[in-house]
């Protein structure tokens, strides 16, 4: 099905970028990471129930399509910054595959690297969500404990 390996190795690195942020992640990071895993691992199983190794133009297109919708709602919700440059990534992503689509190209090797490039900066975008949540909980979980030791020295003061 696969002529390299980068494909699967970008899909692996989707997985693990998802696993991460469902386990660790806030709210926007967990439905970042699951959707941008459904989102090319439902390519790769259409194209192996089909048995065709390229995959319907149209479908990769609608799929960016409404990852890129999803994403504007997200960064909409949390503006954030990673999830800005996501945004970003993605229109780059979908921009690549209307062109090939416009201009009937047959996916060639500078199809593969920036459609893959692309898809690990998405990841890579998704991991730095969650290591920003996580700081953030550290962060208010200091904060929180500070406040008690503070409210615990008046209390024994009074």
């Amino acid at each position: 099905m696969f002529h390299s390996p980068l494909p699967m190795i970008v899909v692996g690195l989707d997985l693990l970028a998802a696993v991460f942020a469902l386990w660790q992640g806030d709210r926007a990071a967990r439905i970042a990471g699951a959707v941008n895993l459904f989102n090319s691992v439902s390519l790769l199983i259409y194209g192996a129930i089909t048995g065709n190794a390229q995959i319907g133009e149209v479908l990769e297109l609608i799929g960016d399509l409404v990852w890129a919708v999803g994403l504007l709602m997200l960064v909409v919700r949390y503006a954030s910054l990673w999830l800005g440059v996501t945004m970003l990534l993605q229109a780059v992503q979908f921009s690549l595959h209307a062109f090939y689509l416009v201009m009937e190209r047959p996916h060639d090797l500078i199809h593969a690297w920036v459609n893959n490039l692309n898809e690990v900066g998405i990841s890579i975008c998704i991991v730095i969500g969650t290591f920003l949540a996580i700081r953030r909980r550290l962060a208010d979980a200091r904060e929180t404990a500070e406040l008690e030791a503070r409210r615990q020295k008046v209390a024994l003061a009074i």
